[in-house]
């Protein structure tokens, strides 16, 4: 069956009085032509806007080529193109797409492209919290942080009655001499280890992070500031952190206590671990050779370490056998048995 073609064009926004379409019979074209749709969603979420107000702009008027709007959009929609390198925007400031993306086709001197090279966009991403004689820009880093869980609070309707925060931590490889860099065992090899906290498939929170550190380092005031600001808004939602070994750790286990937070986190096997689930992992071994298949138990007890936690809580341990061999998993919860079942977590 042949495919059924819609010859008509695709309609964007107008960009300074001239109209913009999308179609399928052009000679030359963009293979970036997918960031007008991202353009269309940024426009009806108000993302790169509300993106801007957290910067403050100390520039002449009459001298300003560049507006932040257009630097942020230009730099926002760059990355989410594979762009990452400043220097890449030396081409791309006469690019028509990311120029339609920012609202501006023309200079308004001769002397400057449509939108701003890397020199210029490397003096805003350098700006800080209070301008200098040379970075008339400065931004609020608050109001960006609150900015993500803003926008995930304003795309629900009603309050939910639970939600799931996960916290994890992963590598950012780099590729040269960048200020901290540190080689990581796990990883094997030189990067960042960025904080990340997701609700589902919101990002709630990203921080650039040295990978000389823990895992869980700066997590718990993480976590405080967006349980706060979510609590503003959502008095009585149930919250639930969610996260991997790296992140059982006493500061945070003790904060989401005081704090009427749920934890849920995967927890490092050691002997004394194992040594509880022995029983188990034993009539596991034994069920995977008589069937020949994988077999497990769960077992459900209070646990604590000798001298790290400051009380016992509820260890759920998996006693598994598979492949011919014990794959013992542990985790630790607040969550009460009465809610939650040892299978189940």
């Amino acid at each position: 069956m042949p495919t059924q073609c819609n010859p008509g064009l695709f309609d964007f926004a107008p960009v300074e009085g001239r109209q913009v379409v999308g179609a399928f019979d052009g000679g030359v074209i963009t293979s970036d032509a997918g960031a007008l749709l991202l353009g269309a969603t940024d426009r009806a979420i108000r993302l790169t806007e509300r993106f801007t107000t957290c910067f403050a702009d100390r520039r002449t008027p009459e001298l300003v080529e560049h507006s932040v709007r257009a630097m942020l959009v230009q730099r926002v929609f760059g990355i989410a193109l594979g762009y990452e390198d400043l220097t890449d925007h030396d081409e791309l400031r006469h690019d028509p797409v990311l120029a339609v993306l920012a609202g501006k086709l023309a200079a308004r001197r001769s002397d400057c492209a449509a939108l701003a090279g890397k020199s210029t966009l490397n003096r805003l991403e350098l700006s800080q919290a209070e301008p200098t004689r040379y970075h008339r820009i400065s931004h609020d880093g608050a109001a960006i942080e609150a900015l993500f869980v803003d926008l995930f609070l304003k795309a629900h309707r009603r309050p939910p009655e639970q939600i799931i925060l996960d916290l994890d931590a992963t590598d950012d490889p780099l590729h040269g001499h960048q200020e901290g860099r540190f080689f990581h065992g796990f990883y094997d090899c030189f990067c960042y280890l960025p904080l990340y906290i997701f609700c589902g498939r919101h990002l709630l929170a990203a921080k650039l992070r040295r990978s000389d550190i823990d895992a869980s380092a700066g997590a718990v005031e993480e976590v405080a500031g967006i349980v706060a600001q979510i609590r503003k808004r959502w008095p009585r939602v149930r919250i639930l952190l969610r996260a991997d070994s790296g992140f059982a750790r006493e500061a945070l286990m003790a904060w989401c206590e005081a704090n009427r937070v749920d934890f849920l986190f995967g927890l490092a096997r050691n002997e004394r671990l194992v040594q509880e689930i022995k029983t188990a992992l034993v009539e596991a071994a034994v069920e995977s050779v008589a069937t020949g298949q994988a077999a497990r138990r769960f077992c459900d007890f209070s646990w604590r370490t000798l001298d790290s936690w400051s009380r016992d809580r509820r260890v759920i341990g998996k006693a598994e056998w598979t492949s011919g061999e014990a794959n013992p998993r542990f985790v630790v919860t607040s969550l009460k048995p009465a809610e939650a079942g040892a299978r189940h977590l």
